[in-house]
């Protein structure tokens, strides 16, 4: 099947390219968002494939009808970029990856909070202007600490095993818990349990209207003074104006970031040569205790190849059968 590939990057390519020997696709990449501008670039392509950035509005995706599109395949998890209702009016269906690697969203939400808590950035860059000194370098034993983990999907599941792996009492939330976490010893509570408690919480929930901005300035006022936040799920899920105020008043300890809120038309990009327009984005870059990575937590070898397949598995089935394999349904 025909393929035009939206936003796409150096480093899925090979994946794909490798994967795709298997599937005999007919895949066109290219390196431009979809948005309703750039839409008009599917046409006559049956099916496209996008990215957390590609602008999946009613606009975009009427255009993508009338150019003959009718496949979506998304090539992540999340699917909050896509106007659903939109899709479902125009008759397109979209389907996604809804699982890639947990390892390793999970293990880059725990190397944030190593960072973060044992200053690595900071003595790395003394070390390297030959500073030795140890001032300001004081970190805590994660072991017989709290962990309040949101989210007990795959990912969340991982990082809470890995947390107890640590030695740390784990609390979690989730409308429908896991008994193998319960058996691990992981406490089940309400979300004020968790944020009165908890010395660090990890955030791995889905983005939705429930719960955008479901770390606001109320939830932040309930967390205990000095605890760290790490989010590897989704940047609307924080109040960023309300994080910034949090820091700046010393109560929050630290915030691991490897999603921003904003970050449509800022990440997966080279920026250094200009000037960065986003003034709160900008803030949040001059706190010393916060430690940002650009959208990174999924970005291993395993995750890109099991991307690579599940995606074109999808369009697969989708062109010798018409089944819809992992499909997204409001």
């Amino acid at each position: 099947m025909k393929v035009a590939f939206f936003d796409m990057h150096r480093f899925e390519k090979k994946a794909f390219d490798e994967v795709n020997t298997r599937f005999g696709h007919e895949i066109t990449y290219f390196e431009s968002r979809l948005t309703p501008e750039t839409a008009k670039l599917a046409s006559q392509f049956p099916a496209i494939c996008a990215f957390v950035n590609d602008r999946l509005n009613e606009a975009s995706l009427t255009i993508l009808k009338s150019e003959g599109v009718r496949l979506i395949a998304l090539r992540s998890a999340g699917f909050n970029h896509v106007d659903l209702c939109a899709a479902q009016k125009l008759a397109l269906p979209v389907v996604r990856v809804p699982a890639y690697s947990p390892h390793a969203v999970a293990e880059h939400a725990v190397a944030l909070l190593l960072a973060l808590n044992r200053k690595i950035t900071r003595a790395n860059s003394r070390v390297r202007e030959l500073n030795f000194s140890l001032e300001g370098l004081v970190g805590f034993d994660l072991f017989g600490k709290t962990v309040g983990i949101l989210g007990t999907g795959k990912i969340g599941t991982v990082m809470a095993t890995i947390m107890k792996g640590f030695g740390c009492n784990v609390l979690a939330y989730d409308l429908e818990p896991n008994p193998d976490l319960i058996t691990l010893g992981v406490q089940y509570v309400q979300l004020d349990e968790i944020y009165s408690r908890s010395d660090v919480i990890s955030l791995h929930i889905p983005l939705n209207e429930t719960t955008h901005h479901i770390i606001n300035e109320a939830s932040l006022a309930k967390m205990k003074p000095g605890v760290y936040l790490i989010n590897t799920g989704r940047g609307g899920l924080i109040d960023t104006k309300a994080l910034i105020t949090s820091l700046k008043h010393g109560h929050l300890g630290a915030a691991g970031l490897d999603v921003y809120e904003e970050e449509e038309n800022i990440f997966f990009q080279d920026l250094s040569e200009s000037c960065l327009q986003d003034d709160i984005l900008a803030r949040l870059l001059t706190f010393p205790n916060v430690l940002i990575t650009s959208h990174q937590a999924f970005l291993t070898h395993e995750a890109l190849v099991h991307i690579a397949e599940t995606t074109l598995e999808n369009i697969s089935s989708f062109e010798k059968n018409g089944l819809l394999m992992n499909e997204v349904r409001l």
